[in-house]
């Protein structure tokens, strides 16, 4: 079975969390997810929700952005 990529291509990293803003991921994740077994790549998107909403929750001005130049093919 295969598990496709959570990325949508908005692949800017919040510093303070280090989590991408578009997929939640982290660099160390977006970096190793071709190589991920089904199960890890399950387990890993289980709590994509979770990060994204605490991004979701923090103040604009808060965040500062890099942007992560990297995109997955």
């Amino acid at each position: 079975m295969t598990i496709e990529s959570p990325c949508t291509k908005v692949c800017v990293i919040e510093p303070k969390s280090g989590f991408c803003l578009g997929c939640g991921r982290t660099v160390e994740e977006i970096g190793g997810w071709m190589g991920y077994s089904p199960e890890h790549r399950k387990l890993v998107i289980s709590g994509l929700p979770a990060r994204l909403a605490l991004l979701s929750e923090a103040p604009p001005q808060a965040m500062s952005l890099a942007v992560f130049a990297t995109h997955e093919a």
